[in-house]
């Protein structure tokens, strides 16, 4: 037997005593260290497919739109990556650890019950790009087939304001991320160890094709900056940075649903650090370089990729694009915004709700969000929903950062997680000062929440909350730094208490 205070994995020793528990189910009860598989080759492709796709291929566009030029807006993507890959790989830490996702990690410091509001804040957020992902895969397929089926195709009637193959074309997309997930998490990690490398081959391809067009790489990444660099710049920097690290906050709280699966802490560690800030920002680069070369090849600059592909008139060129940019979105819809939420529902209910009905759980809810309406407002889409969900989420993760590391000093006990009236049940299933903390600190980040003057938005320009619209700018560090240090104060007194459990019955392996 051994201390879950040891550096090495830890594994429940009888995991079938908790075959009859309320609280677990065989996707929330840790991974056995047998079967964590997972390398430093398959973090770093996890992130390479994660981050090659439509919605980081757009990132730079809305910040050209908000007037940066490309070094400004590389710049911004590239540290707002930098700042949001510290509390991934300190939340990663527990699952590679202890074997557990992210809910399960979450009821040490919310409770067995409590956590379920971490999850699902988080589930929702998720649910949401599924949807939006989904619709904009959808909108490839539709332009695929219209090329090769004709006018027949892409001159259908309408059905509530969309053509009606349009609709058959996002069903089409959304069966095929439900089978992904249905078949589980090693179907996944193949996908991507095959799909990352695909996905950047032909966007390189595509990268080339431009600078051969365009006579050069020398206006590529010339346009000017509207902003400059100075008084102008700092407004728009600040909420565009909290974007940046709110695109990647969902994944900083449930990396453990991934990590749970690696061999070593070593492992994916160096292969997250590899993978995310590396290739967002090399992606980022592409996408600025290839959106700058259409400026001088079709007299403006295309920032859809879907449009760029549909110029081509060469049918399988066009296939072969808009292939690659599906492959690319099911990476990143299946891995970040399906597997997590379908552990998060699974947390629920667990005796009800599988993996497999969470995600499609998760799937379904996906599209009651109508993501074509969350899309209709670029500005609503980019800035006010990634800084606000940022904010919120931003409060989460300091809870499990000052828990995990500060007060628990990575020590937990794996069996308690999952029974009602130890260690982590609290008061009725309930921890107190970790809602306190999140609530708290989420209302410092967004009871500001406002809409910029003369921008389509849900906030009135004076901010929810007058006094608090300052802080909102800072959406994210606001609600992480709060959330930490409020959760320190308020759990600091039973300190003692909460890490002096006895020694549950396990067994690690160093």
């Amino acid at each position: 037997m051994a201390s879950p205070g040891t550096a090495g994995p830890v594994e429940l020793a009888d995991p079938g005593e908790f075959a009859d528990s309320p609280y677990a189910n065989p996707e929330l009860l840790p991974v056995p260290i047998a079967e964590r598989t997972w390398t430093l080759y398959n973090y770093s492709a996890l992130w390479i497919g994660m981050s090659h796709n439509l919605v980081t291929y757009t990132l730079a566009a809305s910040l050209i739109a908000a007037g940066m030029n490309p070094v400004q807006a590389l710049v911004t993507i590239a540290l707002g990556n930098l700042i949001v890959l510290v509390p991934m790989l300190l939340n990663s830490h527990a699952g590679t650890k202890y074997g557990i996702p992210f809910p399960v990690f979450a009821r040490a410091f919310y409770g067995i019950r409590g956590a379920n509001l971490a999850a699902v804040l988080r589930g929702l957020v998720a649910c949401g790009w599924f949807g939006i992902q989904t619709w904009i895969g959808g909108e490839g397929i539709s332009v695929v087939a219209g090329k090769l089926l004709g006018s027949w195709w892409t001159n259908a009637s309408t059905v509530l304001g969309q053509p009606w193959t349009l609709w058959v074309a996002f069903a089409v997309f959304w069966v095929i991320q439900m089978a992904i997930i249905w078949r589980g998490m090693d179907t996944l990690r193949r996908f991507e160890n095959w799909a990352a490398p695909f996905v950047l081959i032909v966007f390189l391809a595509v990268l080339g094709w431009v600078i051969y067009r365009a006579h050069g790489v020398g206006a590529l990444l010339s346009q000017p900056a509207a902003l400059g660099w100075g008084g102008r710049f700092w407004p728009v920097f600040w909420p565009s940075l909290m974007a940046m690290i709110a695109f990647w906050a969902t994944l900083s709280l449930n990396m453990p649903d991934f990590t749970r699966f690696s061999r070593s802490q070593r492992g994916q560690l160096w292969g997250q650090v590899l993978g995310l800030p590396t290739t967002m920002t090399f992606f980022s680069l592409i996408a600025v370089m290839i959106s700058s070369g259409t400026a001088i090849i079709y007299g403006k600059a295309i920032w859809d990729p879907t449009q760029l592909a549909a110029k081509f008139s060469n049918p399988f060129v066009v296939t072969l694009g808009l292939v690659t940019l599906l492959v690319a979105t099911v990476s990143v819809n299946v891995a970040a915004n399906v597997v997590s939420p379908s552990y998060d529902f699974s947390n629920l209910a667990p005796r009800l709700i599988s993996r497999r009905m969470g995600g499609l759980i998760a799937g379904v809810v996906g599209v009651l969000l109508m993501p074509w309406k969350l899309l209709s407002d670029p500005h609503v889409y980019i800035f006010d929903w990634l800084d606000f969900y940022g904010g919120v989420l931003g409060a989460v993760a300091g809870v499990l950062v000052a828990g995990y590391w500060f007060l628990r000093r990575t020590r937990l006990d794996p069996a308690a997680l999952y029974r009602r009236g130890a260690a982590y049940w609290y008061a009725g299933g309930w921890n107190w000062q970790g809602v306190t903390a999140t609530v708290v600190g989420a209302l410092l980040a967004v009871g500001g929440a406002y809409t910029a003057p003369g921008t389509a938005g849900p906030f009135p320009a004076g901010g929810l909350i007058p006094l608090l619209k300052p802080l909102y700018s800072y959406s994210w560090a606001v609600g992480f730094g709060s959330g930490l240090v409020l959760y320190l104060l308020l759990a600091a007194p039973g300190r003692a208490r909460a890490t002096a459990f006895p020694e549950p019955a396990v067994a690690a392996a160093e």
